[in-house]
């Protein structure tokens, strides 16, 4: 609890800095941490709505959609936590989903006039330099008195290898630059006097950041939870006099973000379009024991056949300091180790660590069948929401906050122990040093969006059905479409979480529910087959387009199998149209069904 004072007083007095140079330390921190985050992001600055990052085009896909919801929200007046633009009829619970409104919402003008793509590439970067520098703010005003170590520590919470990698298309899990204000604010609420202010404030920031993230807020709510109780056990009396102040403090932000978010959490949870589970099981995305001392794919030292031997995604890369960074992070605990703080940080660090790991231990991609804590709370409410492997990125923000304080006492060791401790910062930070994140070139809009010529045919209620669907991981290039379009045409299906077949089934899924055109026109992509179809298939499809208020159905060129793709097609519905640059099937003859 006293975590500022205890660490900072053992590592001795320190000749105050002037303020100018303060300000201009600040200034360069700043400016070096915007020139990183310019590095990893410049192949998707070039064309930022032209280009897709290769290594997760699903999910970028889907932060388009939320850009482009958040515009709509602005400019037109749609609801904030619905939209019925994806999956028609049914819409998606924009809360049950990634929707990012804190950010969304306030760049709603720079997607307007600039793209979905802009904001993503805006954000991605803001996201990497802002959680570096605002962890350096944290830091340098209240934890440790060296810029250098809190340049340090900035570096490692905004530019370590999970935060990079996760900028291969998660706007929201790269955003953290709320957090670290958010645990400042807890902190502080042991101080007698500042349980209204503190809580006011530590409420306020609670709410952003449930419209940033709310995995991250529970990680760190979790990470903030094993700290305080491993505090308690090792100085009890200090906890003791602190508890009242705390506990006041946190009551009422418990009440502040309580009112403000009861209304957006009841939609999340029990409105239509919720859902509880994960459409995989724990043990699916867990973090392999071996990445401890391994090399994430967008570290320079990394290599990306290892690395799939120890991750299974690109994006969860969550761990990964080389050998060196983890003996560094280690070293860091040893000589901080006389702090009582330090050691809880260190416990809480440990704890996530040990659950990201799983109901089982893996190392280099194999189940040694050894049992973990995990599996005992592996299907809690909320916690059976959770990737299981994200709670790493908790000991990765640790590790940066530990290598930070114990820089700091640079001054206090020898000249041999200043030498090896600068030596292995190096050793530790250049090969981590990460890569332009990895882009490919996105298919181009046809004359028949950009030119508007749509809008002759999709009017009202009506949607424009995209061949193949849009899908999680097949087909995404109807929802890219929709959103850089604006979002002004509704389309079928699509990538969001949602009840895998409601009402019978509420479990979490990456999918509309099944139908029998979603499931044939998936085949035929995947596989090239021509299926045979029946009347009684062509009856099916005509159904499922009914269903789905369509009004064009439209091939994307140069889609997979877009042959076969064609000729499904044609055989339930006729020879399409061109007009455009696309092939059409104009079906504003088919009945519409009366809203719900």
């Amino acid at each position: 609890m006293r975590a500022v004072e205890e660490v900072v007083e053992s590592a001795g007095p320190r000749p105050e800095t002037p303020a100018p140079r303060r300000s201009r330390v600040d200034l360069w921190a700043g400016l070096c941490y915007a020139a990183l985050a310019l590095l990893v992001t410049i192949r998707l600055w070039r064309d930022p709505n032209g280009r897709v990052l290769a290594t997760n085009d699903d999910d970028h896909g889907v932060f388009l959609f939320m850009l482009a919801h958040g515009e709509r929200v602005l400019f037109h007046g749609a609801n904030p936590f619905f939209s019925d633009r994806l999956n028609v009829p049914d819409g998606v619970n924009m809360m049950a989903n990634t929707s990012v409104l804190a950010l969304s919402l306030p760049l709603a003008p720079v997607t307007h006039w600039f793209g979905p793509g802009f904001s993503v590439a805006l954000l991605i970067t803001l996201g990497l330099a802002g959680t570096a520098f605002a962890w350096y703010w944290v830091l340098s005003r209240h934890l440790v008195t060296s810029r250098v170590a809190a340049w340090i520590g900035g570096l490692w919470c905004g530019f370590a290898p999970t935060m990079v990698s996760h900028a291969n298309g998660h706007v929201n899990f790269v955003s953290q630059w709320v957090l670290p204000f958010i645990v400042w604010q807890a902190l502080r609420l042991r101080e007698p006097g500042r349980h209204w202010c503190g809580g006011v404030v530590l409420g306020l920031l609670i709410v952003v950041q449930v419209f940033i993230n709310e995995e991250s807020l529970l990680f760190t709510a979790l990470a903030l939870g094993v700290f305080v109780v491993a505090y308690a056990l090792m100085a009890p009396a200090r906890a003791r006099s602190e508890a009242r102040h705390l506990l006041a403090g946190l009551g009422v932000a418990v009440g502040v973000s309580g009112a403000l978010l009861a209304y957006p959490l009841w939609y999340q949870f029990f409105a239509p379009g919720n859902y509880h589970g994960q459409p995989f099981a724990p043990d699916e995305y867990a973090t392999d024991l071996a990445s401890l001392v391994g090399f994430a794919r967008q570290s320079v030292a990394g290599n990306a056949e290892l690395t799939r031997q120890m991750s299974v995604s690109g994006t969860e890369d969550n761990m990964f300091f080389g050998p060196v960074g983890f003996v560094l992070v280690v070293a860091s605990v040893v000589v901080l180790w006389r702090s009582v703080a330090a050691r809880a940080l260190a416990i809480s660090a440990l704890v996530l660590l040990i659950a990201s790991m799983g109901p089982h231990l893996v190392v280099l991609g194999h189940d040694t069948g050894v049992p973990l804590p995990f599996g005992l709370i592996s299907h809690v409410p909320i916690i059976d929401l959770v990737s299981v492997t994200r709670f790493a990125m908790v000991p990765a923000t640790i590790a940066g906050v530990l290598l930070a304080l114990a820089t700091d006492r640079l001054p206090t060791f020898t000249t041999r122990g200043r030498r090896l401790w600068l030596v292995g910062l190096v050793l530790a930070l250049v090969p981590l040093f990460p890569k332009p994140l990895p882009i490919v070139e996105g298919d181009p809009l046809p004359p028949f969006l950009t030119q508007g010529t749509w809008r002759q045919y999709v009017t009202g209620d009506r949607s424009l059905v995209t061949v193949p669907l849009p899908e999680v991981t097949s087909g995404r290039t109807g929802m890219r479409w929709a959103a850089l379009s604006g979002l002004d045409f509704r389309v079928p299906r699509g990538y969001f979480m949602g009840p895998v077949n409601p009402p019978l089934d509420d479990t979490g899924s990456w999918n509309a529910p099944r139908r029998f055109t979603s499931d044939l026109l998936w085949q035929v992509r995947e596989y090239g087959r021509r299926p045979q179809l029946t009347d009684s298939d062509k009856a099916r499809i005509t159904e499922d387009l009914i269903f789905w208020r369509a009004a064009v159905v439209v091939l994307v060129p140069g889609s997979r199998n877009e042959g076969p793709l064609l000729d499904t097609v044609t055989a339930a519905l006729g020879p399409p149209q061109q007009v455009g640059g696309v092939r059409l099937w104009d079906v504003r003859f088919l009945p519409v069904p009366p809203e719900e």
